[in-house]
């Protein structure tokens, strides 16, 4: 594949002394607007999880209901990661195209609409039909929250910026078991979807309303608005989708999802029913072993993000930073691997805790690394072929992993296998992509 090649900057870096001298001078306090448009973030990614959630914590108690086979639920599962894998193939293009004010809000009207659809479905199929559509609108969350995070931090702050946002997914996921089987059991299974989906509407009125980029916000001050544009100036030629084949890079983004991804797909829609099987859970019984699995997802999606800035603190480069934090989580997530020879309940949701922490972890780094090594510009559309890779390994997992348990009734190969994942995917990403070459298009 091509070395990227590149092309003179359309303006200069602007001199970090000079920086320092213009914020001396400002007169202007320092606002901290770029941590708001984060926190919006954050609120739209606990959303997020807890309309994808909502299935698979009701999963044995509609497997009861409904009558659908493990193979069936498999099936349910591949529909919304199907979708998700398609709708990441155009969401980035188009959010690069509309811009995130307007992309994002589309993307999460849609999921909306879609999780409170699921309160009218009756059978596996429409099942099936209601998660496609769900997919489909979820897939422009994560291109349109990295972009938004591109264009509102300097590099040195994206990767805790989405380790704080990201940590929304587990908030979410924690939310769930503490509101679902209180509504379930007062109210009805299908009041579940439908409460859960009417979060977005306050969200999306506030996002509409008040979201604007840096430059055209009137809470941004002039010290902020330098301090986010404080790294060397983007080269804004635009690399056309079709581009993003021939770059190591685009490649490295997307085996690393490929292989990645599918562990927390697989925890998200799985877990319920793994506590369900081997420990004989209810529904009202599962709210505590998710919640601990998922508070400890939260903590190690802000860690993950905090401890690339302190290597870098200490004198690393970023990309060294970024590698070390990584390797880190990839090693914590390996003690999975033993859960075939784990026989208490709460020795298993400690592994499985750890795990979950450093997978988010992993994620606030490799979504990160897309920004190192891309201009702003095609963040978008990076991050969406990326998360495709995710979708697409999600989606064999998904369809592989109702196989082994319709065949085996065991969960402990599938543990084997994730526990390795991360490991191989690291040594691919270091093989592919050596130092972090910023692709430029031609």
């Amino acid at each position: 594949m091509p070395e990227p090649v590149t092309p003179e900057p359309i303006m200069p870096a602007e001199p970090a002394t000079s920086i320092r001298e213009r914020l001396f001078l400002a007169n202007e306090k320092m606002t901290s607007i770029r941590w708001r448009i984060c926190a919006l973030l954050f609120f739209a990614n606990t959303i997020n999880y807890m309309d994808r959630q909502v299935l698979s914590f009701l999963a044995p108690l509609l497997q009861t209901k409904i009558g659908w086979t493990e193979l069936q639920y498999g099936y349910i599962v591949v529909a919304f990661q199907a979708a998700y894998a398609i709708g990441l193939l155009v969401a980035g293009g188009i959010i690069d195209k509309i811009g995130v004010r307007l992309g994002y809000a589309l993307a999460i009207g849609l999921w909306s609409l879609s999780a409170i659809s699921h309160a009218f479905a009756r059978t596996a199929l429409t099942f099936g039909i209601c998660r496609f559509f769900l997919g489909l609108g979820e897939s422009g969350n994560f291109p349109a929250a990295i972009k938004t995070v591109a264009e509102w931090f300097p590099k040195r702050e994206r990767a805790l910026a989405t380790g704080l946002f990201n940590s929304g997914t587990s908030v979410g996921a924690i939310l769930v078991p503490l509101t679902v089987p209180w509504v379930a059991t007062h109210l009805g299974w299908q009041w579940a979807f439908v409460f859960t989906g009417c979060f977005s509407s306050i969200w999306l009125i506030v996002w509409y309303t008040t979201y604007r980029s840096p430059a055209d916000h009137s809470g941004c001050s002039e010290p902020e608005l330098l301090h986010i544009r404080s790294d060397a100036a983007d080269v804004l030629t635009k690399v056309p989708w079709r581009r993003l084949l021939v770059y190591r890079q685009s490649w490295a983004l997307l085996i690393g999802k490929g292989l990645t991804d599918p562990v927390w797909w697989f925890l998200l829609f799985w877990l319920p029913k793994y506590f369900a099987a081997d420990y004989g859970l209810k529904v009202t019984g599962l709210a505590a072993p998710i919640i601990v699995i998922y508070v400890a997802a939260c903590i190690g999606s802000v860690f993950g993000g905090w401890l690339p800035a302190q290597f870098i603190r200490v004198g690393m480069s970023i990309k060294a930073a970024r590698r070390f934090a990584m390797l880190a989580c990839a090693l914590c997530v390996t003690p999975i691997t033993c859960i075939g020879i784990i026989h208490t309940l709460w020795m298993a949701i400690a592994v499985i805790s750890l795990a979950a922490a450093a997978h988010q972890g992993w994620s606030a780094n490799i979504y990160t690394l897309a920004s190192d090594m891309f201009p702003k510009s095609f963040i978008g559309s990076v991050t969406g072929f990326a998360g495709f890779g995710g979708a697409v390994g999600g989606m064999l997992a998904a369809w592989i992993v109702g196989l082994v348990l319709q065949k085996t009734h065991s969960y402990s190969a599938i543990f084997l296998v994730a526990g390795t994942a991360y490991l191989v995917a690291l040594a691919i990403i270091q093989l592919l992509v050596p130092r972090n070459d910023l692709v430029t298009g031609s």
